[in-house]
């Protein structure tokens, strides 16, 4: 389990809030200051958008949808 994210990104932020609001921690990978991360994030999903959450190697995308799975 792996979030994707970049400082800025509104819906980024919209999932870290829920997160620190929840007590709940994850790995986080920034995809602009993290070596790599980028590239990581593309090979497993095809594309670059964050937020994503990486769920044993698939990849969810939309903020709405990651906070949804999280709170299963």
């Amino acid at each position: 389990l792996t979030l994707y994210y970049f400082n800025g990104c509104p819906y980024c932020a919209k999932i870290i809030n829920f997160l620190k609001k929840n007590n709940i921690t994850i790995p986080m990978k920034n995809i602009h200051e993290e070596v790599g991360a980028q590239e990581e994030l593309i090979r497993i999903g095809g594309k670059s958008q964050v937020p994503c959450l990486v769920i044993d190697g698939q990849a969810l995308y939309e903020s709405d949808d990651i906070i949804e799975w999280l709170t299963l």
